[in-house]
């Protein structure tokens, strides 16, 4: 199977609507300032979401297991990924 997402890929996102199970956000990590991730949302509660890599067995993977639930407010909802070809 294909991952959702490749590396050098262009996001398309927006702020509009609330974060929904399923989703892919986009969102800074919560303890390193500028460092952005993505990431699929597990669960929802009030203004905070759990959120988890698509690739867990991955090297390296940082997610809701490492630094606990995610604010809501200040993340971004993936609309679509531009195709490599139009980077």
């Amino acid at each position: 199977m294909e991952p959702t997402l490749v590396a050098g890929q262009g996001l398309v996102t927006t702020t509009f609507g609330g974060a929904r199970v399923g989703q892919i956000r986009v969102f800074e990590h919560p303890n390193r300032p500028g460092f952005w991730l993505v990431k699929r949302v597990e669960a929802v509660d009030g203004d905070s979401m759990i959120v988890v890599s698509d690739n867990a067995s991955a090297p390296g993977v940082v997610d809701s297991r490492s630094f606990g639930p995610v604010d809501v407010d200040g993340s971004y909802r993936l609309l679509f990924a531009l195709p490599l070809r139009f980077m």
